[in-house]
């Protein structure tokens, strides 16, 4: 069995790199090349999946030494559960993905690069892949980074759009962060072991492990889009090509969330504080995620900032998780932990296929404004039904998936409340009452974006003209969707089949059960019916009713964006003429409302310009003759030679 994984593995692998390769060897721009090259990302994408699901079902582990870098580091590749749960969210994303992607592509802009995003697309997928197999630091950060530079590229597909080279910019510097905090994370890691292997022979707990641990967690949290690191993802997100999308916020955030988690479990050993703070991380990323997609009108933008909110969901389990192993109960640990994981995947399913629903509207469309939109389901019947799924998964309904991990999670916190001590019972009832808050507020959000994309009349031309998407674009989603319902409606049965014994619900008997009873109601409804009379809304004596008469998105989100006033920090500017020069007769007013950007004027800005203050002082030494530079090159010699050895 270990050399039929490992031939998996190595064919997967080869086929992605095979799609990276061949569009660029191949310079015709034509579809048969890109037809290619998804098929190889198609194939290579399932066999990682069909390398994953036995390792994860039998709970084994898999690794082999492939070859030796440098003395001391070697290529190493590790597949055991935690690392398969992964590579199987890569695997299935990645099928629906390149499916989607046969249609898609031809819809994006720029025909010279359509080989180019499918090369990095490939290229993209098999770094992610690398990282999660990655058996030593070494090899961590090398695919990291290359993971990090092909999104990148990605990201800045449309590079001529000032917005995009803004969000390409955000991206990398955050991208960087999210390195530099790792690398000095594994420099501090290896002078605990005096190795390069990823997992030491046993957890460690001394001062200097716990700094390392913080170290790796910002860099995990920049990449995950946890708060006040998350700003990149409502830039990156909507720039991003959607099918890039569907990858960035289903499977790399996810990546992240691994790396954490093996942090979390294999390498150091933490204690409650450390699991207070990743859980208020998580708690604040959650509330504050769905706060800021509330008011959004840019589709893209809104389930970028969801995406926050749902790594948020995931960071508190796996807080809970540090708590209750510290506190010696591993019944709940384990429970939060599964919760936390098996959010990871269901986001992944859940986000891409939202991702690709809205890229399927934008790109029928040409916009990414809900408020340009609506009457959709009548003319992309298909697809609105495919967003509607989404949106029913991530709104936590019964039986789809997001319901049954935030149940676990849900449960959690009431098993926990039972059991711990009076301090830690006021930290476990603030999260969950904020946790809470935000399952509410993402449903009315996704009633918000499904109700104005939708329904009613079209609000622009392009939406009355808009038509179904072609095939490959609803069968991608349609993957994803389905697999939404199984895994929620057969999540009882799949806990059972991995071995663990949870207290949940057969969601299989509650679907049947919720499916009969509907229909009950549906057929009975329709034959107690009396003959209705169909006719216009009455519309208050305007005898044509139009667009404008609907209710818009800023409508419907002026409640909340009131309520929460004191975190949006709205701005109003007015402007008003007057007929007279005493100014006591207004001629007309203008009125301008704006949302300030907290995290990006009180945070973000203040470090730049320091940063820049920085810079302009180091550039006077620039100016110097050779031999200060001989000096400096020097003294930075002796301090490497003196920190290694502190290291040896």
């Amino acid at each position: 069995m270990i050399g039929v994984i490992l031939s998996l593995l190595a064919t997967g692998f080869s086929l992605l790199l095979l799609g990276a390769i061949l569009p660029l060897l191949i310079r015709r721009e034509d579809t048969p090349v890109r037809t290619a090259s998804l098929t190889a990302t198609l194939l290579g994408s399932a066999l990682l999946a069909g390398a994953a699901l036995p390792v994860l079902l039998d709970a084994t582990t898999v690794s082999a030494t492939l070859w030796q870098m440098l003395p001391g580091i070697e290529f190493t590749i590790v597949l055991d559960r935690l690392s398969a749960l992964f590579l199987l969210i890569l695997g299935v994303v990645g099928i629906a993905d390149a499916v989607y992607s046969f249609g898609y592509v031809e819809h994006c802009n720029h025909p010279i690069r359509r080989n180019l995003l499918v090369s990095l697309m490939n290229l993209f997928i098999l770094s992610m892949g690398m990282v999660i197999l990655a058996g030593t630091t070494v090899q961590f950060l090398v695919f990291w980074e290359m993971m990090a530079i092909a999104s990148l590229f990605l990201v800045l597909y449309d590079v001529e759009d000032e917005s995009v080279g803004r969000a390409g910019l955000f991206y990398a510097v955050m991208s960087q962060f999210s390195t530099v905090f790792l690398f000095i994370g594994f420099i501090l890691l290896y002078g605990e072991t005096g190795t390069f292997a990823l997992v030491p022979a046993a957890p460690l707990a001394s001062p200097a492990a716990i700094a390392a641990f913080l170290c790796l967690f910002l860099g995990f949290s920049v990449k995950a889009g946890i708060v006040p690191f998350h700003k990149w993802l409502p830039y990156a997100h909507p720039a991003s090509p959607s099918n890039i999308s569907a990858l960035m916020s289903g499977v790399m955030l996810k990546v992240a969330v691994y790396g954490l988690v093996r942090s979390v479990l294999d390498i150091f050993t933490l204690d409650f504080a450390i699991g207070a703070v990743i859980l208020l991380f998580g708690t604040a990323s959650a509330i504050l995620g769905i706060i800021y997609a509330y008011k959004e009108t840019d589709i893209k933008c809104l389930l970028a900032n969801h995406s926050i909110e749902n790594i948020g969901i995931i960071f508190s389990g796996i807080g809970l998780a540090v708590i209750f192993t510290d506190l010696g109960m591993p019944a709940l640990s384990t429970l939060s932990l599964l919760a936390a994981l098996f959010h990871s995947f269901n986001h992944a399913l859940f986000k891409s296929l939202l991702f690709m629903t809205a890229g399927s509207v934008v790109a029928a469309t040409h916009t990414r404004n809900v408020e340009e939109m609506g009457g959709l389901v009548h003319r992309m019947p298909l697809t609105a039904g495919l967003f509607c799924i989404g949106a029913v998964a991530i709104a936590a309904f019964p039986p789809l998936n997001g319901f049954v991990s935030e149940l676990m999670l849900f449960e959690s916190f009431f098993f926990g409340l039972q059991a711990v001590d009076p301090l830690a019972k006021v930290l476990l009832i603030s999260t969950l009452s904020l946790l809470s808050l935000t399952g509410a507020l993402t449903a009315a959000c996704f009633v918000k974006v499904f109700g104005i994309a939708f329904l009613a009349h079209p609000r622009s031309a392009s939406a009355a003209d808009a038509e179904e998407q072609c095939r490959p674009m609803l069968l991608g989603p349609a993957i994803l969707a389905g697999l939404c319902v199984v895994a929620g409606v057969g999540s009882f049965q799949i806990f059972r089949a991995l071995g663990y014994d949870l207290p949940l619900p057969d969601m299989l008997v509650v679907g049947t059960l919720m499916t009969a009873t509907l229909a009950a109601i549906f057929l009975a409804a329709a034959r107690t019916a009396p003959k209705t009379r169909v006719s216009e809304t009455w519309g208050c004596g305007i005898l044509s009713q139009n667009s404008r008469m609907e209710y818009t998105e800023t409508g419907y989100s002026e409640p909340v964006v009131t309520i929460f006033s004191s975190i949006y920090r709205k701005e109003k500017k007015i402007e008003k003429t007057w007929l007279d020069p005493d100014r006591a007769i207004v001629a007309g007013a203008r009125i301008e409302m704006s949302l300030i950007r907290f995290f990006e004027e009180y945070l973000y800005l203040p470090i730049a310009r320091g940063a820049l203050a920085v810079s302009s002082q180091v550039q006077r030494f620039h100016a110097g003759t050779l031999d200060t530079y001989m000096l400096y090159t020097f003294v930075i010699i002796v301090i490497l030679v003196l920190g290694l050895g502190w290291f040896i």
